[in-house]
């Protein structure tokens, strides 16, 4: 997908926070959990949120690079993997979003026993997620608040001096 070539969909902060705060919630009880593993980049803030809510101190990363800015790859590529599990037993792994589902199928091949969570699913991922809060359709590109810079937009019907 290309970007402005589909439908696009904007995301605030706000939003986001509620958003990952209902996934959270479908998440407890919070003793389940011994760790989550959050998916460089995209979803390093939705963990951060579901770390704070479930108070799991052990947040790990593992950076997967799937993206070449706005096209995807064939093949995600894993840069930095994780320390803390071997087989992802009693861990979150926590994304942003499932698109095609490529970066979630090399990490159920890597945490076979992972629960996989996103705040947003498209259609072709969506049988890989565990649990997701919102629903996007194949052709939406999402703009997330930390791809975004806030700046004045002119009124449609122009100034008057």
């Amino acid at each position: 997908m290309t970007l402005h070539s589909n439908k696009e969909f904007f995301v605030s902060w706000e939003e986001l926070h509620r958003a990952t705060r209902e996934l959270a919630r479908r998440q407890l009880p919070a003793e389940q959990w011994r760790g989550i593993i959050a998916v460089s980049r995209g979803g390093l803030v939705p963990a951060a949120i579901i770390s704070r809510e479930l108070n799991i101190r052990l947040v790990d990363s593992i950076c997967v690079s799937s993206y070449d800015h706005t096209s995807q790859r064939e093949e995600a590529i894993v840069v930095k993997d994780v320390s803390s599990t071997e087989d992802g037993e009693g861990f979150l792994v926590v994304d942003d979003l499932v698109d095609t589902g490529n970066t979630l199928r090399l990490l159920k091949k890597r945490f076979p026993k992972a629960r996989f969570i996103t705040v947003y699913g498209k259609p072709a991922g969506l049988e890989l997620v565990d649990d997701y809060e919102a629903d996007l359709s194949q052709d939406t590109w999402i703009h997330f608040p930390w791809d975004m810079h806030l700046h004045y937009v002119d009124p449609l019907a122009g100034h008057e001096s």
